[in-house]
C-alpha cells in the first residue's frame, strides 16, 4: 500500500484551503500575463515579437479557463444546495 494522501481521503476544509491557495496563484498568473501582453503590444515591431504575445495570449486563456470553470462549477453546486 501506498502511504501518501489519496484525494477521497482529504477533509472538505483542507481542500477548500487549497483551493484558495490556487486561485491566489491563477490571479497573480492573470494580472503578470495581462501586464506582460500590454508591454509586449506596446512594443510590437512585427516579426518574431509575435511569439510573445502568443506567450501571453496562451497563459492569459489557459488561466482564465480554469478560473471560469472554477467559477461555474461552484455556481452549479451552490444552486443544486439551494434547491
Amino acid at each position: 500500500m501506498a502511504d501518501g494522501i489519496k484525494i477521497n481521503q482529504i477533509s472538505k476544509k483542507t481542500w477548500y484551503k487549497w483551493s484558495f491557495y490556487i486561485n491566489i496563484i491563477l490571479f497573480f498568473i492573470v494580472a503578470l500575463f495581462i501586464y506582460l501582453l500590454v508591454i509586449d503590444c506596446l512594443e510590437f515591431k512585427g516579426g518574431y515579437d509575435s511569439i510573445y504575445i502568443t506567450r501571453d495570449i496562451g497563459f492569459l486563456s489557459v488561466s482564465l479557463a480554469l478560473i471560469f470553470f472554477q467559477f461555474f462549477r461552484n455556481l452549479l453546486i451552490i444552486m443544486r444546495r439551494s434547491l
